[in-house]
């Protein structure tokens, strides 16, 4: 599981991820599951949505 964690890291976001994103923060969506739904790492999506001025729930 570790070892494809970060299969993704450092590529560049497409419009289709960003749309995505959009849709599930603002489903209020806690951050993991939508990093997992993006095959993305919590912190490249928490990144992102700072970025574009999303709100992520934050469930713990």
């Amino acid at each position: 599981m570790a070892g494809d964690k970060f299969e993704r890291h450092r590529q560049p976001w497409n419009s289709a991820e960003i749309q995505k994103l959009h849709t599930l923060a603002k489903k209020g969506m806690p951050l993991k599951q939508i990093a997992k739904a993006l095959t993305r790492s919590e912190e490249s999506v928490k990144d992102r949505a700072k970025l574009d001025g999303l709100k992520i729930a934050k469930l713990h």
